[in-house]
């Protein structure tokens, strides 16, 4: 009797010995699959995340590369079409006119003036096909906003403009060069500045509009636009200073004193443009 009892004692610890470390192995094994699980998601979300962005990156590159082939594009059709136009005004004009006689003379000039006719009409065709369709029906305000939905619809960086005080539209033209300005400055923003955001403001007295763009990158102060726009590298910033120049404007890079974001700011007459 006693050894039964014994024998049963024994069993039932053994059972309990068993039951506990099965249990345990079973919560072991639990927690490394939870863990193996855990880790396998956040590599999947971390995966997912950076093919996002690669692809967010790409989307944003495409859209500058296809602005640059429009351009290359554009001076293509220039130098095939203007050039040689404005060459044949040149032979007609030479230096060997003067010893013409006047009947001659007046005949090249005449030509050279169809010509140049001509040419100018060619530039004027161009640039009204060049003009972005929400630029031309409905102003400025519109073609920005439009820009900057494309490029935060990207992802890759947070884009927001706002007019404070645009109601009545420029001339065709002065718009159609305000847009490049900012066209330029943003898109040399995205490519080189390695910021998170950029911001652009509209304000305006009674004699100026003020555009500002803020970024929180890498960027420019006026001595280093000044610097860089007279090199032969800067194309870009050449561009920018003949467009303001044309509007009778003037344009400002500055780092804000707290070292924390970047500002460029347009000042544009009104009267004359209106």
């Amino acid at each position: 009797m006693f050894f039964l009892q014994a024998t049963t004692s024994t069993n039932v610890t053994y059972v309990v010995y068993f039951g506990t470390f099965g249990m345990l192995l079973l919560a072991v094994g639990l927690i490394v699959f939870i863990v193996i699980h855990q880790r396998k998601v956040i590599y999947f979300q971390l995966r997912m995340k950076k093919m996002q962005e690669e692809q967010q990156q790409m989307m944003l590159q495409a859209s500058i590369e296809s602005q640059e082939e429009e351009r290359q594009r554009i001076a293509a059709d220039l130098h095939d079409d203007a050039g040689p136009l404005l060459a044949t005004v040149r032979l007609y004009l030479n230096e060997n006119l003067i010893h013409q006689d006047q009947a001659t003379q007046l005949q090249s000039i005449y030509n050279a003036k169809q010509i140049i006719d001509d040419t100018i009409q060619l530039i004027r065709n161009m640039s009204h096909s060049l003009i972005p369709p929400t630029l031309k029906n409905f102003g400025l305000e519109s073609a920005v906003n439009d820009m900057f939905q494309k490029i935060n619809g990207s992802g890759s960086i947070s884009a927001s403009a706002r007019f404070h005080d645009y109601k009545r539209r420029l001339k065709l033209d002065y718009e159609l060069s305000i847009f490049r300005v900012l066209q330029e400055l943003v898109n040399n923003t995205i490519k080189h500045s390695h910021s998170s955001f950029i911001h652009l403001t509209q304000n305006k007295t009674d004699q100026y509009i003020y555009i500002r763009i803020h970024h929180d990158g890498e960027g420019l102060t006026q001595t280093e636009y000044e610097k860089l726009r007279d090199t032969p590298q800067g194309m870009g910033l050449k561009n920018i200073f003949s467009r303001v120049k044309i509007l009778n404007s003037k344009i400002l890079f500055e780092k804000d004193p707290s070292n924390t974001y970047y500002k460029v700011t347009i000042e544009i007459p009104i009267e004359a443009m209106l």
